[in-house]
């Protein structure tokens, strides 16, 4: 095991590494990686910083995480109508947990740079012919004639995530997220009815609050009027990821976004996913999948976290079992990390360990019950293991889209063709995101009362 002085940006390049395209032209690749360490940087040192206070409050039970995006972003997502329905959808899912829980809820997007993708086989075959799998809009194009890797999609895909990031900074920092306006984040709830009175008894309720504050004279608190939004990705394509990490003082941070994940395909303890993220200042998250050793994951820990105490919050482990294997699986996961004594965030993703294939048309699909089963079955197991159910990460759009099952509108297999736009996986819909924005508040509003009574 290296120890932290011979760490560096490239050190990763050492070891063997998974899950990478394959460039026909080298020294494009070089010359696309060379042009984007010269970029300026997407995201701030200092909001990294105050991402690792908050998610150490989440550690602790303190605060509650929401995690939630695109499976893949598409370039084409880069305009304004599609950015503002990612950021209301968060708003507004965030605002029915806080006033559910009490609790603060940390926001971070799937969002500007969610452009790589890990899949399955290095090729597949369409209409007879073998041709490289679709890994992201930073590596190739989704039509069939446009899969050959080219790292000119670096550079792009770098500039679409600055043209996101700086669309979204500057909705927050004109009011858009303003609490006092929250009714203006309202989208669509003509598909949600059963939710629409409850929504709107919320928001009456909020407006009644801050009238109060208003007139006690506090209504020109500046934390009614904005909110933290953070970007993350999966820091998979290493060449672009160590592009982006920058030196600031003795330490090295990544810039293309404040929070980045290692997936369940790429948490080796001796490959390079790990150990580029062990020098990074960020907090990372792990996919912690069916498949995972939970003594192999606590070594992984050992080598990404050496000083957990002085950081809790540092990891957050993003749980992804299935929903019938949460029970028998998370608790051996959660006795050898609580073990350890790692102050880990506990995030569960309900959606990717829950991906079906449609027998009537092929599309992929996910249940909204087997989603929410998970969750539920997650935050029960937490609750018996005194562990703080810290967070969710979904697969999740502001659109109106037909590509999960279930949920308020009762789609069926029958409905997937309607309006199906993810490039990869299935995502939860609006309405269905609403759902288990209620549906977790509730849970955790019964927490919180279970801590009073005590």
């Amino acid at each position: 095991m290296a120890s932290s002085e011979e760490w560096s940006p490239s050190s990763w390049k050492d070891l063997p590494i998974k899950q990478q395209a394959h460039y026909p032209d080298q020294a494009e690749f070089e010359k696309a990686v060379d042009k984007i360490k010269t970029l300026p940087p997407i995201i701030s040192h200092v909001e990294v910083d105050r991402l690792r206070e908050q998610l150490a409050e989440v550690s602790c039970g303190k605060r509650f995480l929401l995690q939630g995006g695109d499976c893949a972003e598409r370039f084409a997502d880069c305009n304004a109508e599609l950015i503002q329905k990612k950021i209301k959808i968060l708003l507004q899912m965030s605002l029915v947990l806080v006033w559910g829980s009490r609790l603060p809820v940390v926001r971070i997007g799937r969002i500007a740079g969610q452009y790589a993708k890990p899949r399955s086989k290095d090729t597949e075959i369409v209409d007879g012919k073998e041709i490289p799998t679709f890994r992201g809009e930073n590596v190739n194009g989704f039509a069939p004639d446009d899969r050959t890797p080219d790292p000119r999609r670096l550079v792009d895909g770098y500039f679409h995530s600055a043209a996101t990031i700086n669309y979204a900074r500057c909705l927050l920092s004109s009011g858009f997220a303003d609490i006092n306006d929250c009714s203006q984040w309202d989208l669509d709830f003509a598909s949600i009815s059963k939710r629409k009175g409850e929504y709107q008894g919320m928001l009456n309720d909020v407006s009644d609050s801050l009238q109060f504050v208003r007139t006690c004279g506090g209504g020109t608190e500046k934390s009614l009027q904005g909110v933290d939004f953070f970007i993350s990705h999966e820091g998979l394509g290493l060449a672009y990821e160590e592009a982006m990490t920058r030196k600031v003082g003795d330490k090295y941070y990544n810039l293309g976004a404040e929070f980045l994940w290692i997936g369940d395909r790429t948490r080796q303890i001796d490959h390079a996913h790990v150990e580029f993220f062990r020098g990074i200042e960020n907090p990372i998250g792990i996919k912690v999948g069916p498949t995972t050793d939970p003594e192999e994951l606590c070594a992984v820990l050992e080598k990404v976290w050496p000083d957990p105490k002085s950081s809790p919050g540092k990891v957050t482990l993003i749980t992804r079992f299935g929903e019938g294997k949460v029970k028998a699986l998370l608790p051996l996961v959660i006795k050898a990390v609580t073990a350890k004594g790692f102050p880990v965030v506990w995030c569960c993703d309900p959606c990717h360990g829950n991906t079906t294939t449609a027998a009537e048309n092929g599309l992929k699909t996910r249940s909204f019950d087997h989603i929410l089963s998970e969750i539920i079955s997650t935050a029960e197991v937490h609750k018996r293991y005194g562990t703080p159910f810290g967070g969710i990460h979904l697969e999740l759009t502001g659109e109106n889209v037909t590509e999960c099952t279930g949920g308020p509108e009762n789609l069926t297999e029958s409905d997937l063709p309607i309006q199906y736009t993810s490039f990869c996986d299935p995502r939860l819909n609006y309405a269905q995101s609403m759902e288990v924005a209620f549906i977790v508040a509730q849970f955790l509003k019964e927490a919180q009362k279970g801590k009073t009574n005590k």
